[in-house]
């Protein structure tokens, strides 16, 4: 599977794992040049609080497309270590 932002893979991985029809990806798998930091915070009621980043590609900010749970509920364990996408990042095979 691959995440991509304005022409870009922003990560790569044969890993992922499927969750209310979103592939989070091993956090390994980001590419780091093209993340940078954001302060939100969102709270899923059986997952647990939602951390984000931003991406940043060809000088343009894609605010809070990044997601995951540094410490997801027992329920959600298997996307601790792992990130998702939204607001126009393509995820595809």
């Amino acid at each position: 599977m691959k995440a991509i932002w304005n022409g870009t893979v922003v990560a790569e991985s044969d890993d992922t794992v499927v969750v209310e029809g979103n592939h989070y990806f091993p956090d390994a798998s980001l590419r780091r040049e093209y993340v940078t930091f954001s302060n939100h915070r969102s709270s899923c009621p059986w997952k647990g609080q939602a951390h984000y980043y931003s991406l940043m590609v060809d000088g343009d900010l894609n605010q809070n497309a990044v997601w995951y749970y540094p410490e997801p509920s027992e329920a959600a364990k298997e996307i601790k270590g792992r990130v998702a996408f939204w607001k126009g990042v393509q995820v595809t095979e």
